[in-house]
């Protein structure tokens, strides 16, 4: 099967983020899982990574990624070398021939691109690194490299929707503590319970941030088994793990 790789075209550097359509792994993880931390067999895993890396066309050592844990630590890559040991939620480099490759499963994947400056950025947005401030410290990161936020265009790909993230009160209250502007990121849903906007919460993190333009590609992982892994769907049906999406962008 055909990869399926959605794009935008407000982002101006080569990327994609990939569907699990077109890949080599099988049950749970049908499709093209990229996460080498799942219980999937590690050959279907690299495997797909290498049909990832061709479609960017670059070498699957190319295809770099860092070991993801919900932080607000970002990497900045001169060379490719293996980081998958790294802990660290976002990269950013000016270096060309490199695939910055962030991988999600609800959480949202952001990628940015300063085309004047020819640097490029990816970022891993769950609940915990967007309130930690990770699409900041990924834009401060690109500009050690030169980068101008007035020049940088972000893009945030399939992640969890409102109507399918719903969240208990505590979790609310974390968020109006640190602005009680957030309450308007959230939604009354059944008795106590909410629901959570994650991608607009990572776009207006973008655009107070001073960037060019932010934008969302509209597709919510927990609402299409077909195309997107969805960690919160895999929890809701008693599976016993999940695959993990790829987003990549490269100069």
């Amino acid at each position: 099967m055909t990869l399926e790789i959605l794009t935008s075209d407000d982002l101006p550097a080569q990327h994609g983020f990939f569907t699990r359509k077109g890949g080599s792994s099988n049950g749970v993880y049908t499709g093209l899982n990229c996460g080498l931390g799942s219980s999937d067999n590690r050959e279907a895993v690299l495997s797909n990574r290498a049909r990832v890396a061709d479609a960017m066309q670059v070498n699957l050592a190319d295809l770099q990624s860092v070991h993801q844990v919900h932080s607000a630590d970002v990497v900045i890559l001169t060379a490719s070398t293996d980081r998958d040991a790294v802990q660290a939620d976002a990269m950013v480099t000016a270096t060309k021939g490199i695939a910055l490759g962030i991988l999600t499963a609800d959480c949202a994947p952001i990628l940015f691109h300063d085309p004047h400056a020819a640097v490029i950025g990816a970022a891993h947005a769950g609940w915990k690194g967007a309130i930690g401030g990770i699409a900041q410290q990924t834009l401060a990161a690109m500009e050690a490299l030169g980068a101008k936020r007035e020049n940088i265009t972000a893009v945030v790909g399939p992640t969890i929707s409102q109507r399918a993230y719903e969240v208990g009160q505590e979790f609310f209250e974390d968020f109006i503590a640190v602005d009680t502007d957030y309450s308007r990121f959230f939604a009354q849903g059944a008795g106590d319970r909410m629901q959570f906007d994650l991608p607009s919460f990572c776009l207006h993190q973008l655009r107070m941030a001073g960037i060019n333009h932010a934008t969302w590609t509209g597709h919510c992982t927990y609402s299409d088994p077909d195309r997107f892994y969805s960690y919160r769907r895999t929890c809701h049906q008693n599976e016993t793990d999940y695959g993990r999406l790829i987003s990549a962008v490269r100069l």
